[in-house]
């Protein structure tokens, strides 16, 4: 047990990151739960993922402007594939969206098969380093959180199909590479899932606490057990999930939306 880790320095920024990727992901992924395409998070992730990975094989550092480039471009080409499938099939969309991701991801593998230090990168991208967040690194997040919530609670019955995906790019791109994809979906998922038998006033209430206090213990658990942060906050928003599910209406009591 390593209490002496228990430093304010090191859980706060990190802390902040998750409520960030939150502040986007909680209702957002209220509207993929309801349009049934539950796998759209994780193959935008894989894509913007894709973009870092390609921009490295390049030779352009991972955290540069470069990278930051590709990453969005990539997701972007990705959420207009999207918007042409749904468009074209929209009867098999979700099982598009699984094909979209798995080449992603052996796409991604692919590029880093040469590369000594390419599975260290492939896994941090992956599980992602949250402990390692600066403050440095959340004000720019910050602003483009704003404007995507601006965007998302103002302007969003009109956005349409490419609106939604593109926005959808942008949240998932800063994301992934704050907290890494494991994060990135669970935090898409797990709160939608808990909050979605509660009433349409306070379920939006209801997820972004269920994704708190999800954050919040895994992180000061992983640090107090001295175990991987991403691991532990995907189990504690899933535990955290379930107990907030269980507490809730019923599904033949809740209230209609």
């Amino acid at each position: 047990m390593n209490l002496d880790a228990l430093s304010l320095s090191i859980l706060v920024p990190a802390f902040l990151a998750g409520l960030l990727v939150l502040s986007t992901h909680v209702p957002m992924g209220m509207q993929v739960l309801s349009r049934s395409i539950v796998f759209i998070d994780l193959a935008i992730a894989q894509i913007a993922t894709l973009g870092v990975i390609a921009a490295d094989r390049m030779g352009f550092e991972p955290e540069g402007w470069v990278a930051q480039v590709a990453a969005v471009s990539a997701a972007l080409l990705g959420a207009l594939l999207l918007t042409w499938m749904e468009r074209r099939w929209p009867d098999v969309q979700e099982a598009l969206i699984g094909v979209l991701f798995v080449l992603a991801a052996s796409g991604g593998m692919l590029l880093v098969a040469n590369n000594p230090h390419g599975g260290e990168h492939l896994r941090d991208l992956l599980a992602g380093q949250i402990l390692w967040v600066s403050t440095a690194q959340l004000l720019p997040v910050a602003v483009l959180a704003a404007i995507i919530l601006a965007l998302w609670f103002g302007l969003r019955d009109r956005l349409g199909r490419f609106g939604f995906y593109g926005l959808f790019a942008f949240a998932v791109t800063t994301s992934v590479q704050l907290v890494g994809v494991y994060l990135v979906f669970a935090s898409l998922i797990v709160p939608a899932l808990a909050c979605r038998l509660y009433s349409s006033r306070i379920r939006l209430a209801v997820g972004y606490a269920v994704g708190a206090a999800g954050y919040i213990l895994g992180l000061g658990l992983s640090v107090l057990f001295d175990l991987p942060s991403g691991a532990v906050v995907v189990w504690t928003l899933a535990l955290v999930g379930i107990a907030i599910y269980s507490l809730g209406p019923s599904p033949s009591r809740s209230i209609a939306k």
